[in-house]
């Protein structure tokens, strides 16, 4: 193999890595993206019962009226955060997946350079 031959597969190895950083990168992306819109939707959820909350207390009748409205909102509010945690936990699944599939790709993209290094090498 040639010098020529020697460069170009280290050239083509080199924008491999930059193509596998780049997947990795706006996978990355892609996962912040997905993360600040599921936590915006639970701030949205505590102001929302924050609100509920002061139209309780201003609208509340009396002590009773107030605290089963409160308990009322606590188990409204307590079924929205387990559904929310179901959903963040496949969103996890989901992530995990996703960077396995980076992780088994470079892996094998690794595999082939190697080779490719050693016979140009041994060449």
């Amino acid at each position: 193999m040639s010098n020529q031959d020697v460069m170009n597969t280290y050239t083509e190895l080199t924008n491999q890595n930059v193509e596998r950083a780049n997947a990795l990168g706006e996978l990355s992306l892609k996962v912040a993206e997905k993360m600040a819109t599921r936590q915006m939707d639970a701030m949205n959820l505590f102001l929302e019962q924050g609100v509920r909350m002061m139209k309780l207390a201003t609208e509340a009748k009396g002590y009773s009226e107030l605290y089963k409205g409160q308990v009322d909102m606590a188990k409204d509010m307590t079924e929205k955060l387990m559904a929310e945690s179901k959903a963040n936990l496949t969103l996890a699944g989901e992530i995990r997946d996703d960077y396995r599939g980076w992780f088994d790709a470079a892996m094998t993209d690794l595999k082939e350079s190697n080779t490719a290094v050693r016979n140009a090498v041994t060449a």
